[in-house]
């Protein structure tokens, strides 16, 4: 490595978060890259498991009253009442609005300072997040639960969630969608983990009949601080100029071609017609599928019910018969998280060989038919085709996330991919808080005008599939970048400097050629067999269903 030239007489104290600390060495292996980038999105993941904690937090006082009444910001800091359900789930929406607000303001930086330092202060934030918001419900004092696990843990999931998207992308040029698609699978995963580890938490460390909801936070909180922090120290960036042995970016056939050998820097990029178009292809695509799984279970249970148990069956149904339809709603549950995880590994690594704009047109055409049928199936007493359906639809929901970055680096180039992504994924918050409004309006709206439950989903499933093919045609109408939006050589050259590009290996292809060896092995089963658990415990879950 050419030595590096040191500035000031004093090195920085926090020197060793800088990005130039972590160009990979000559004995280093890409294949190192993906399990620290898994490592950071298994503990963010645990986003889309926190429904364990709603009812247990509605529960933390014995004998207390509702605090019934008081409206949502007068149980911010009430003391002496339970807090309602409704008022503890809006900390789901804080942390996904903040997801999408952090990583649109600090995507830039994060480029130029590199995935340690950004992945150690998701670290600090998600961990430390979880650690303040145990506190906040130790003391009964849900202001703190929402600065804890929904503000600061929210800047946390933004931070660790763009980290490693540019680093991998950089690492595997010639599978670019098969690299992101690796740590995106991981917040699709983390929930499979966290869930289940979260819910034995709460029963061992529970006091007189009261779920430990503090101390299981505060747990998690310091094991995803850790867990994240390994990650993040792990994660190596490409040296400038490196590329896969025996492997050559391929020349642009035609100036309509979907993949740009060119930049575009992230504050031009927001002023194209294509940022907009696929910012509209995520939100729609995201709004279907997250109205699916915030309602997956009671859909489930109105739509078949006691058809579950017995074909033609009505009414009159013991608690046991209850309790078996709640199983099989909740193994659905189960089922959704693990097409959630799978399906953005699969359709990620699919797109190297279809293309993005293929890929999403692929998402588009079967979700359109995939909703219409959903209101059949139902009607019918189909479930397990119901059920495949709604395990289908999730496998697209998670593919959309994970093909995104690659779509992005195809159609702005690879420069400043992360700062795009993150502006970009503010969709994602949109869609997190329209998703689940729309689909709950719309049932309410139609039970109060006398719709029975079991056909109260109809046209909101009808109304996700127009979404749907309304993202179909946003993705139809993207199209190569104007030339007039690339970067200048002058500008490239200035933002490789501020990103440390510009410190290179004597010999770029004779670096990072280390073997895959026993360290690699024991960095692959670190993420793999908590993974691995986790796909067992859904997979249990999910054999309620049959």
């Amino acid at each position: 490595m050419a030595q590096i030239a040191v500035l000031g007489s004093q090195p920085h104290p926090l020197g060793f978060l800088d990005r130039e600390r972590t160009i990979a060495g000559p004995r280093f292996n890409r294949w190192l890259a993906p399990p620290a980038a898994l490592a950071i999105h298994l503990c963010i993941g645990m986003a889309y498991g926190f429904s364990v904690f709603w009812l247990p937090m509605s529960t933390l006082l014995p004998g207390a009253p509702a605090c019934a009444g008081l409206g949502f910001f007068g149980e911010l800091t009430a003391q002496g009442c339970n807090w309602s359900v409704p008022s503890v789930t809006h900390i789901f929406e804080t942390f996904i609005a903040m997801l999408g607000i952090s990583a649109a303001i600090w995507g830039g930086w994060l480029e130029r300072v590199g995935p340690r330092r950004a992945g150690f202060i998701a670290a600090l934030c998600w961990g430390g997040g979880l650690v303040l918001g145990g506190f906040g419900v130790s003391v009964h004092q849900l202001w703190l639960v929402y600065l804890g696990c929904g503000l600061i843990g929210g800047i946390g999931q933004g931070l660790g969630y763009i980290t490693p998207v540019s680093t991998l992308i950089k690492w595997f040029p010639d599978r670019r969608g098969m690299a992101t698609g690796f740590a995106i699978m991981g917040y699709g995963g983390g929930a499979m983990i966290g869930s289940p580890l979260a819910v034995w938490l709460m029963a061992r460390t529970s006091q007189n009949g009261v779920p430990g909801v503090a101390t299981t936070l505060m747990i998690l909180g310091v094991v995803y601080f850790v867990v994240m922090a390994i990650g993040a120290f792990g994660i190596r960036v490409a040296p400038s100029g490196w590329r896969p042995q025996g492997w050559s970016p391929p020349a642009a056939k035609t100036a309509r071609s979907m993949v740009s050998t060119h930049s575009v820097h992230v504050h031009e990029a927001w002023k194209t017609p294509q940022f907009w178009l696929i910012w509209a292809v995520l939100c729609l695509n995201v709004t279907a599928g997250i109205a699916v799984i915030s309602m997956a279970s009671p859909m489930f249970q109105d739509v078949f019910g006691a058809h579950l148990l017995a074909p033609g069956a009505h009414g009159g149904l013991s608690s046991v018969q209850k309790a078996a339809i709640a199983a099989a709603a909740a193994g659905l549950v189960g089922l959704i998280s693990l097409f959630n995880s799978l399906g953005r590994m699969f359709w990620a690594s699919m797109s190297d060989f279809l293309g993005r704009k293929n890929t999403y047109f692929v998402f588009f055409v079967a979700g359109v038919v995939l909703y219409c049928l959903l209101p059949t199936w139902g009607h019918l007493g189909l479930a397990v085709l119901f059920v495949a359906s709604i395990c289908l639809i999730l496998t697209m929901y998670g593919g959309g996330f994970a093909t995104l970055p690659a779509y992005l680096a195809d159609i702005f180039g690879v420069q400043m991919v992360g700062a795009i992504h993150g502006r970009l994924i503010t969709a994602w918050s949109v869609a997190g808080v329209v998703g689940p409004t729309l689909i709950t309006s719309l049932r309410e709206l139609q039970l109060k005008n006398g719709v029975p439950k079991a056909l109260a989903y109809d046209s909101t499933l009808y109304t996700m599939a127009f979404l749907l093919f309304c993202g179909f045609l946003c993705n139809a109408f993207v199209r190569p970048v104007n030339e007039k939006h690339y970067m200048s050589d002058d500008e490239i050259a200035r933002e490789r400097a501020l990103q440390h590009e510009n410190i290179v290996a004597a010999d770029a292809q004779a670096a990072a050629r280390g073997g895959f060896g026993s360290l690699g092995l024991a960095a692959w089963l670190a993420v793999g067999v908590p993974f691995a658990i986790g796909l067992w415990i859904a997979l249990r879950a999910a054999a309620a269903l049959l």
